[in-house]
């Protein structure tokens, strides 16, 4: 049944890429409503796999809504233009709670039953929600109508201050944060900064099993080991080795040497693990085998 959805949906794929493409609007319209059918109908779906979950769950354990969910509810009720018994299905809870929620409004404080997003207590922060909230629930609205309908509210605003306030960022603002303690290494040209990095790439009879005692151990034919040397400033893949086994600190340093030789530069912090190959004295000191004049310019830093 997978194999047959995928084919499906590759084939009405291929054919709105086709209708997208097209010189005729009415064919790139009919593609665009097409998928807007489809992307409601997997939601509907969705919805409905979830409300099946919850249903399982009495009625009594199911977790309660938060305030700011309750105050979503209710906003979505009242776009839907829904009555409380239609909310209480949707929602999966009791039509008595619904009256509960809209009788208890007005109460203010942390401890509220219903709360909006983010506190409130200026006119402007008010009039920028009930903006976005609009726009947000009733999409087809424009900034003129937005602003007929919080005129009726008593609320007077600009067409252009409205369409300022829904070019803004409804999503609250994340708070910075506080700078790591420590030394931070950052890139400020290439090959001034280099990666390195160990991984494990399966085979076509992969990993098996992964818990013991079936478990296999990682190398050849399971899995190839693959080290990579990447620099930070441009992304660039600077050199690798594909490895039977798990490699040695001396297989990763003649690796890395090669690196530098083919580069023609060597990096002046090199990045890796904290593991035995890489945090080493002789990876330290002397990675690749080089001179004492290249060896030199590299250090090494988590």
């Amino acid at each position: 049944m997978l194999h047959v959805l995928s084919l499906a949906q590759y084939a009405v794929a291929y054919t709105r890429s086709w209708a997208a493409d097209s010189r005729s609007a009415r064919v790139r319209l009919r593609a665009e409503n097409d998928r807007l059918r489809q992307h409601v109908a997997l939601l509907a779906e969705e919805i409905r796999i979830k409300d099946a979950r919850m249903k399982r769950v009495a009625a009594q354990r199911r977790p309660h809504y938060v305030p700011t969910e309750r105050m979503a509810i209710l906003e979505l009720r009242a776009a839907h233009n829904w009555s409380a018994r239609q909310a209480a299905q949707a929602f999966q809870i009791a039509a008595t709670t619904i009256a509960s929620w809209m009788k208890r409004l007005d109460e203010a404080g942390p401890d509220a039953l219903v709360q909006i997003r983010g506190p409130v207590n200026k006119f402007p922060e008010f009039v920028r929600y009930s903006v976005q909230r609009l726009k947000a629930l009733c999409p087809s609205l424009g900034k003129v109508k937005i602003a007929e309908i919080l005129c009726r509210a008593g609320l007077h605003l600009g067409a252009t201050t409205v369409a300022r306030i829904m070019k803004e960022s409804p999503s609250p603002k994340p708070r910075e944060e506080s700078a790591a303690t420590g030394r931070v290494v950052t890139a400020r040209e290439p090959n001034h900064v280099w990666h390195i990095d160990l991984t494990t790439v399966p085979t076509a009879g992969g990993f098996w099993a992964p818990w013991l005692p079936f478990a296999v151990s990682h190398c050849w034919p399971f899995c190839w080991w693959l080290a990579a040397v990447v620099d930070d400033y441009s992304r660039r893949a600077m050199g690798f080795s594909v490895f039977p086994k798990r490699p040695d600190s001396v297989s990763v340093r003649i690796l890395l040497g090669r690196t530098i030789a083919r580069a023609n530069a060597a990096p002046k912090y090199l990045i890796c693990e904290k593991d035995s190959i890489f945090w080493c004295d002789a990876f330290k000191v002397s990675p690749g085998g080089l001179d004492s004049a290249m060896t030199g310019r590299v250090k090494t830093g988590q």
